[in-house]
C-alpha cells in the first residue's frame, strides 16, 4: 500500500490554527502539538469544538488562520488520499454511513480501500487477516451478520477492526462509546488499550466529554471550551480540579481510580 513517508517526531501539529465562518468564530488560535508515544483525550462539552479540530487535522476542513501538520506533513502540501490511509478513523457518523447491507466481514475489509461497503473482490491474503483481525476483536462468530443487524457496540469494534486493517500510524476515536451501555463500552475501551499496548502502537486521539471514557492508556489530555484552549498537557498535571471546572462551568470533583480510570461529579 503506497503511503508518504513521515517524520515520526512530529505526529500532529497545529500551530495558531483559527476557523471562522461568517462572522463567527468557532476555534480561536489552537496551539497543539503531538509526540511519538502519546495518547490523548480531546475533552470538551458538546460543541466545544472537538470534531472541528478533528476535522481539520485530517484535511477534511481548512483552517482560516494557521498551519497543521500531520505525520510530518503539512497540510496543502501532501496528497490527502495518501495520508489518509495511515488514518483510522472510528465514529458514530461512520457508523451511520457504513451500508447496513454489507457482513461485518466486508466491513472490516473496507477500510484499506477507504470506501463504504465492499466493491471488489480483495486478494485472499487480505481477508484472511480480517478474518484474524475479527478472531482478536471478539468478532469472528459473526462475520457473515449484516452490519445493520448488528449491535451499537458490535457496530463500533467492527470500526475499529475496520481501522486496523489499515495499520494506521494514527487513530481518531470521535466520541465512539457515547451511545453504548456500559458493557460495550467496556469492551471497546478494553480493545483500544489493547491497541495501545501492541509492539507498533498507533497515537490515539480519543474525543469525549465524559471522563470515565478516558482509558488508562492515554498519557495526555487537551481541553477546549467555546472553541478556546483551556490546557493541554500530561494527564496527571492537567486533568485537575480547576481545568475541569473552567471547562464544564461547574465545580466538579475529580477522582483517579485504582485501576488507572476517573470519576467527575459535584461535591
Amino acid at each position: 500500500m503506497e503511503r508518504p513517508p513521515y517524520a515520526p517526531e512530529k505526529i500532529l501539529e497545529l500551530d495558531g490554527v483559527t476557523l471562522r465562518r461568517g462572522p463567527n468564530t468557532l476555534l480561536t488560535n489552537i496551539n497543539w502539538k503531538i509526540g511519538p508515544g502519546q495518547h490523548w483525550a480531546l475533552l470538551g462539552p458538546n460543541g466545544a469544538g472537538k470534531t472541528l479540530i478533528l476535522r481539520l487535522a485530517t484535511g477534511y476542513i481548512w483552517p482560516t488562520d494557521g498551519q497543521i501538520t500531520v505525520l510530518g506533513h503539512r497540510l496543502g502540501r501532501v496528497d490527502l488520499r495518501l495520508l489518509r490511509r495511515q488514518i483510522g478513523w472510528v465514529s458514530q457518523a461512520l457508523a451511520d454511513l457504513n451500508p447496513g447491507h454489507v457482513s461485518l466481514l466486508e466491513t472490516i475489509l473496507s477500510g484499506p480501500l477507504a470506501s463504504l461497503g465492499l466493491y471488489v473482490d480483495p486478494p485472499e491474503a487480505m481477508v484472511e487477516k480480517a478474518r484474524s483481525i475479527a478472531l482478536e476483536f471478539g468478532l469472528d462468530k459473526i462475520l457473515d451478520r449484516p452490519f445493520g443487524l448488528l449491535s451499537s457496540g458490535e457496530r463500533q469494534r467492527t470500526l475499529l477492526a475496520r481501522a486496523a486493517m489499515t495499520e494506521p500510524s494514527l487513530l481518531v476515536l470521535d466520541e465512539p462509546v457515547s451511545n453504548l451501555d456500559m458493557g460495550a463500552r467496556e469492551k471497546f475501551l478494553a480493545q483500544v488499550s489493547h491497541m495501545a499496548a501492541s509492539l507498533k502502537p498507533p497515537t490515539i486521539i480519543l474525543t469525549t466529554h465524559a471522563i470515565q471514557e478516558i482509558g488508562p492508556f492515554v498519557t495526555h489530555v487537551f481541553m477546549i471550551k467555546e472553541g478556546k484552549l483551556v490546557a493541554a498537557g500530561p494527564i496527571e498535571t492537567t486533568l485537575t480540579q480547576p481545568n475541569l471546572a473552567e471547562t464544564y462551568d461547574l465545580p466538579l470533583k475529580i477522582e483517579k481510580t485504582a485501576n488507572g480510570r476517573y470519576l467527575a461529579y459535584l461535591d
